[in-house]
């Protein structure tokens, strides 16, 4: 039993839409802390307005609200349940830290009789508010930066004057940055000082001295009732202070520490949990320490929350921080509880790692046009990768290979920077692919003293880039027929990829792979054992590296592989890779449905994924879980060795598709939709002929591969066209364009920017409806629609930015009928086994196919949410040949209107433009539910749908 009994029901409070900032990270807090909760047999409510996230499935807590984070709704809830005792807002990021104040200072949880568990009201005032938090560690001795709050433009104004260049500017009650600036000249300061006081929710700024080019680091704490602490994580962040830590490559556990400094640094960090209230559960902490000997320490900040870095700490070390927080704040003590991984030793010891883990962020500038790329205060990143490594190299190489943006790593692929005023900048002003950056420098010769001095990375990580640069020229000395095996094993163990080694002898990347295996140089599987293998684990979490041979005493050389096959039939789920626009949380919830639904049917499941953010992620999730990049390579290899039935591809989005046709070609089953189904639904030429086969109107189209043939076809097709490339996500590059010159430019740029790729040219239906259809289909050709959405915003704004309703609002009959119609024959003749979306446009009566993805869309666990019906179990269990379409009995549950509301995080970006297009934008959504079409909330969506609309 818990140790406080009193408590019978707890409401935990979600983070709302993804944005930047806060992301899937706390959908993996949440959905643990509700298992964790319920583990004690106390009843769970869990408000959050995401649909696409697990821990608002109906399976998750006792009673889920999807509704607005609000007071009012919270008022709702706790009417409806005064059997409520206690809430839990540490799980839900700042806004539901922030929702638990303004509940609090409006007396809610007093009139309600409920009392705030795993962190106290004067904990979050005393961390968020710049000023408390500054008095508070002067008290306790812990060194500051010299820093004073303005609430006023001319108080900062004095503050600047007294302090003098460069400042800081941090607004207080904000989140990953918001409105957090550089300033180096007087010039900018009154800009962004308007700015900063504007963005905080109580007009306050915190004005520092500015650290640049200090050391940054964090520590991942746990604390309970008896005021016992345990330290689960250092990390160091490879970039120096100036660089928000969401957007910093990350490193686990610190490297460029001296252990008097690290003791320190514990020390202040205890110190510091422990006089900010009196409370059981998590905390991050940050510092920085100045970059010379004396190793001068100032603390930055203190979440007393889990946090974005929460997630990274318990992928990194194997330890559930959200899962145990929940106990915590039950009122159990570290002693009390096991150690999840070992299930031999208590919570109250301290992870270890025998690894390296690096964390690289995942950005989308690309669909922010006009936006400031430069790295700053103010977070940028929309997702993130994590990479595990025998050593910092190999996690470098493998987080960097994860990021999903056409690199194979670290230089060795043809694509780095060779133009020295170009690389200089980029090291000047922290530019995204900085990562890569680097490395290109030192191939260009220049010092490392040099690169130091600009960037102010320590030299240690230097000198570890400077190595990999050193072994690429060594091997590219050599040829596939007399490469030294020694050369081959480091390169493997430094990480470098087949591709990026095949790279360096000019030859293919399947010759490289012929080698390492003729040469006996294979992967093999190492545990995340939170233990440093002390202790026996008993949780199957791995990664791969490459170990040389050991020799017995009797002679025989073996290599140690930790990961056991067994003998029962086995599925591999593909997960769908770092967060990003277009792929977000929404292919994370079909694939940890995937893997569900696959247990049932007796497999055993194995997941594959390198987001450190995601519930497929948990240590628990799969009955394997290997953390590796979603990378040709490193899958082969998995495949190779545990030998599955087969692959689900279509659960992951773009990213696993991607693999299909690789795996196809190499033999491997893919289950459900086949490749070549796969392709003919992407291969606008075949899939037009199909659909006139199945005398189905499209919009008129053609096919270009030059600025020339795009021209020519535009004579015969008519303006407005739309332009998109072949095989992308999230309408990654698509335009409407009203004339030839317009044309020619954006053929030319997209050529450029996605070579040797297929354009499509659509004539553009102006003014027609858009909706969409989702399905799932057998392979007897059984197809049931779970269901159709229409539109609020007309044709030409990509369906991920669209506000749609489900069941649509005022489509008639006769389309509907048509709309069923086609949905039905497409899905028979892809023979399509598991999930299909497609999308259409109505104009005149007449519905328009714009395209067909025999995969899980973005709208799938909306719609489960909406009916209430668990549609990706369905749906793998038909994929598996497990059930046919006709074995379920549905029942779909909704009352009046479901409405699929996109969230943007513009504000992030200054100057960007905000239009709306056929490229996706939306980092996140909400579901509001409306009893009928006379309500407010659809009048001002509706009457607005026009205002967006760009080219």
């Amino acid at each position: 039993m818990p140790k406080d009994t009193s408590i019978k029901s707890v409401l935990i409070i979600g983070s709302g839409p993804i944005v930047i900032g806060q992301a899937c990270e706390f959908d993996y807090a949440g959905s643990q802390s509700a298992r964790s909760i319920r583990e004690e047999g106390i009843e769970v409510i869990l408000i959050n307005s995401n649909p696409a996230t697990i821990m608002t499935d109906p399976s998750m807590a006792d009673h889920v609200y999807l509704l607005p984070l609000t007071t009012k709704s919270i008022i709702e809830i706790l009417k409806a349940h005064p059997q409520i005792d206690a809430v839990l807002p540490t799980m839900g990021g700042q806004t539901a830290l922030n929702l638990c104040l303004e509940a609090d200072e409006k007396g809610i949880w007093e009139d309600f009789g409920v009392r705030l568990i795993g962190v106290d009201v004067n904990a979050i005032n005393i961390t968020e508010d710049r000023e408390q938090f500054k008095q508070l560690l002067h008290k306790i001795n812990v060194p500051t930066a010299p820093a004073k709050t303005a609430t006023s433009f001319l108080e900062g104004k004095e503050i600047a004057q007294e302090f003098g260049f460069p400042l800081v500017i941090r607004p207080s009650f904000t989140l990953g940055g918001t409105g957090a600036a550089f300033v180096h000249t007087k010039e900018d300061f009154d800009e962004k000082l308007s700015y900063g006081l504007e963005m905080s929710p109580i007009h306050e700024v915190l004005i520092d001295k500015a650290l640049i080019g200090w050391k940054e680091y964090e520590l991942e704490l746990l604390r309970d009732k008896n005021d016992n602490v345990v330290i689960i994580c250092s990390i160091e962040n490879m970039d120096p202070m100036g660089i928000h830590t969401g957007d910093s490559i990350t490193v686990a556990p610190a490297m460029t520490l001296s252990d008097t400094t690290f003791q320190k640094l514990r020390d202040m960090a205890i110190l510091m949990m422990r006089s900010i209230g009196n409370f059981a559960g998590g905390c991050n902490v940050q510092f920085a320490v100045s970059p010379d000997d004396k190793e001068d320490i100032v603390a930055i900040e203190i979440n007393p929350r889990v946090s974005r870095s929460s997630a990274l700490a318990s992928k990194a070390t194997g330890y559930p921080i959200a899962k145990i927080a929940s106990k915590l704040a039950l009122g159990y003590n570290l002693d009390e509880l096991q150690n999840q991984i070992t299930k031999s030793t208590s919570a109250l010891f301290e992870p270890t790692l025998d690894y390296v883990i690096v964390k690289i962020p995942r950005w989308n500038f690309d669909k922010f046009e006009g936006a400031d790329r430069t790295l700053g205060l103010q977070m940028k990143s929309v997702g993130e990768v994590m990479g595990i490594g025998r050593s910092f190299q190999e996690a470098l190489h493998k987080a960097t290979q994860s990021l999903e943006i056409k690199r194979n790593g670290l230089g060795a692929d043809g694509k780095g920077y060779t133009n020295y005023e170009q690389i200089i900048e980029k090291l000047t002003f922290a530019s995204w692919d900085r990562v890569f950056v680097i490395y290109d420098a030192i191939a260009m010769g220049i010092p490392l003293s040099r690169i130091h001095e600009i960037t102010r990375i320590d030299m240690w990580f230097l000198k570890q880039y400077e190595e990999l640069y050193v072994l690429d020229k060594e091997i590219s000395k050599y040829t596939v027929a007399n490469l030294p095996r020694e050369l081959l094993l480091e390169a493997k163990q430094k990480g470098f990829a087949d591709r990026q080694i095949a790279h360096m002898m000019s030859c293919k990347e399947s010759q490289v792979h012929t080698l390492r295996t003729e040469m006996n140089i294979n992967r093999v599987f190492k545990l995340v054992d939170t233990c440093a293998a002390e202790f026996k684990a008993r949780t199957p979490y791995y990664y791969s590296t490459f170990e040389a041979e050991i020799e017995k005493a009797d002679g025989t050389r073996y290599v140690d592989n930790e990961s056991v096959v067994t003998d029962k039939k086995k599925i591999i789920v593909l997960g769908s890779g770092p967060n990003r626009i277009g792929q977000g949380i929404e292919f994370d919830y079909s694939c940890v449905h995937g893997v569900l639904a696959a247990k049932e049917c007796g497999y055993e499941t194995i997941m594959i994924n390198c987001n450190p953010e995601t519930v497929s992620t948990d240590f628990d999730t799969a009955d394997k879980l290997y953390f590796e990049p979603v990378f040709w390579e490193h899958i082969y290899d998995i495949i190779q060795h545990e030998k599955p039935e087969g692959v689900i591809v279509q659960l992951g989005g773009q990213t696993a598709l991607k693999l299909a046709e690789k795996l196809s070609k190499y033999g491997v089953k893919i289950i459900g939709t086949s490749f070549d189904a796969l392709d003919l639904a992407e291969d606008r030429g075949r899939f037009s002929d199909l659909l006139t086969e199945l005398n189905i109107p499209f919009p008129q189209f053609g096919i270009a591969e030059t600025a020339d043939e795009a021209s020519a076809l535009a004579d015969t097709l008519d303006f407005p066209l739309l332009i998109r490339p072949s095989y992308v996500l999230g309408g990654q590059g698509m335009k409407i364009v009203i004339n030839k010159k317009e044309l020619e430019e954006h053929v030319i740029n997209l050529l450029k920017s996605i070579p040797g790729n297929k354009l499509l040219l659509d004539h553009y239906l102006a003014g027609a409806i858009e909706a969409e259809a989702d399905a799932i289909c057998d392979a007897d050709g059984n197809v049931y629609i779970i269901g159709i959405m229409e539109h609020i915003e007309p044709c030409g704004v990509h369906s991920g930015d669209s506000n749609a309703t489900l069941p649509p609002f005022n489509l008639g009959e006769f389309v509907m009928q048509q709309i069923k119609d086609h949905t039905e024959k497409i899905a028979r003749a892809l023979k399509t086994v598991g999930l299909i979306n497609i999308q259409f446009a109505i104009k005149d009566d007449t519905v328009y196919i714009i395209e067909a993805n025999p995969r899980a869309s973005r709208t799938v666990p909306f719609i489960a949410k909406a009916y209430g019906e668990p549609y990706v179990n369905y749906a793998t269990k038909v994929m598996l040949g497990h059930n046919k379409v006709t074995d379920f009995t549905f029942n779909p549950q909704l009352k009046g209107y479901a409405i699929k509301q996109p969230v943007f995080s513009f504000s992030k970006f200054q100057n960007v433009n905000k239009a709306l297009g056929p490229e996706m934008k939306s980092t996140g959504e909400s579901i509001l539910f409306i009893d009928d079409l006379k309500d407010d909330q659809f009048y001002e969506l509706y009457s607005r749908r026009k205002m967006y609309l760009s080219k």
